[in-house]
């Protein structure tokens, strides 16, 4: 297997859940803006991904929360680009070590910040 090969496999994704959105109007619509949807599906993504972490090393995560910031703006050359921070509350796991390593898990297995990673900066706050 060639390392191209190897790469492509390596990030070949088995679809267990496809979600479509169609729009019109670009950003002239009314309602909830792209960033805020980006935002709803990055923390919850995330704190999903957390609590099946906790609950296959005995930790609760079940009462905690994740709220995303999503900014937008400039970055060079006329274009514009994403940051986020992640506010990670986790009120069950009161020890900060056991805190911080569920929140480096979570980042490795939630499909929001592999897909974002290298192209987005993304924060982790434990709160």
């Amino acid at each position: 297997m060639s390392t191209t090969e190897a790469v492509e496999t390596q990030h070949k994704v088995r679809v267990l859940y496809t979600a479509e959105a169609t729009t019109t109007g670009g950003r002239r619509g009314h309602g909830t803006n792209p960033e805020q949807l980006f935002a709803t599906g990055f923390a919850a993504c995330y704190q999903n991904a957390m609590i099946g972490i906790a609950r296959r090393t005995h930790l609760t995560a079940d009462d905690s929360t994740v709220t995303a910031r999503v900014g937008f703006g400039p970055i060079a050359s006329g274009r514009f680009g994403l940051d986020v921070e992640l506010l990670i509350h986790l009120p069950s796991v009161p020890d900060r070590s056991a805190a911080e390593a569920l929140i480096a898990e979570a980042d490795r297995r939630c499909p929001y910040t592999n897909a974002v990673r290298g192209n987005i900066d993304v924060t982790l706050t434990l709160v």
